[in-house]
């Protein structure tokens, strides 16, 4: 049985969503942090046990792993991921658990050109070469980052989609369904341990689809407008993020345009016994999130 579980990324996307989620089945929840900010507070006041550390210093996941039955990983898209998860392995066969899930992403393979991407396809070895029982889920673009800001922005202000996608498709999953499947994949280590779970919406649609699904539910219009690779990578550039992540996101957009991303929703319903939210029921729930020019 499991009673306290470890959640690494606590304050980000799926990290808030699955404290939420334990938290409301009664389970102890030990959340790992970077620092003490107003997310973590929030966390605290949910009920959540605090620990400060970073992924990076094998002490901080030694302590953080101390005590507890099962953990949920996630790192960021950055360098690192390799020694984090390295670190992670051992502190967890020290404290043997049950089991180990670990966020991935569906674009997770040995040749891919992204070397985030390479790095969580290396990044499931490890746990698997390490004897933790170990979970890989391996979802397709987030509903959320329709609210980033360069996203957002570039909805809001001039009523477009410009991704270097082509003809591509895929179905959007909302961080906080991933979260309902983490906890019911944590709640049941044995049935799980050493499987891999690609993870979708329930709705497979192009860019332009979804483009047509956001603006009526915002009630504005927005169009999908193709950009190439280099025009994309030039524009990623200028808004200032790092380089590790700018050859990643240009990577994946050529997986984008083969297929890699597409795939419906079988096992977060089957699981959860609730389907995954749509595009449009995504956008109502987050629609306040939403900034209009001038409104």
């Amino acid at each position: 049985m499991v009673h306290k579980i470890l959640v690494t990324g606590a304050t980000g996307e799926t990290g808030k969503y699955t404290v939420a989620e334990l938290l409301s089945k009664g389970r102890a929840v030990r959340a790992l942090v970077r620092k003490e900010d107003e997310r973590t507070e929030k966390l605290r006041q949910s009920g959540a046990e605090i620990i400060v550390g970073d992924m990076l210093e094998h002490d901080d996941i030694i302590a953080a792993t101390d005590g507890v039955d099962a953990a949920y990983f996630c790192y960021p898209v950055r360098p690192g991921l390799i020694q984090a998860t390295s670190y992670l392995a051992d502190a967890a066969r020290r404290a043997r658990l049950q089991l180990v899930v670990n966020m991935s992403q569906i674009s997770a393979r040995e040749d891919s050109e992204s070397h985030a991407a390479r790095d969580h396809w290396i990044s499931e070895r490890i746990l698997d070469w390490s004897g933790v029982p170990s979970t890989h889920l391996r979802p397709t673009f987030f509903s959320q980052w329709f609210l980033y800001p360069h996203a957002q922005a570039s909805i809001t202000k001039e009523g477009v989609i410009d991704l270097p996608y082509g003809h591509g498709r895929h179905a959007p999953i909302a961080a906080e369904d991933q979260a309902r499947f983490i906890a019911k994949v944590l709640d049941e280590p044995a049935r799980h341990a050493g499987k891999t779970y690609p993870l979708f919406g329930p709705v497979e649609l192009s860019q332009r689809q979804i483009a047509e699904e956001i603006g009526s539910a915002l009630g504005v219009t927005v169009n999908y407008v193709p950009t190439t690779i280099a025009e994309y990578k030039d524009r990623l550039e200028s808004q200032g993020l790092p380089p590790f992540l700018v050859q990643h996101f240009c990577a994946i957009a050529i997986d984008y345009q083969n297929g890699v991303f597409s795939g419906q929703d079988e096992v977060i319903k089957a699981e959860t016994g609730a389907s995954p939210l749509t595009v449009r029921e995504f956008i109502d729930r987050h629609r306040s999130e939403f900034h209009f020019p001038g409104k």
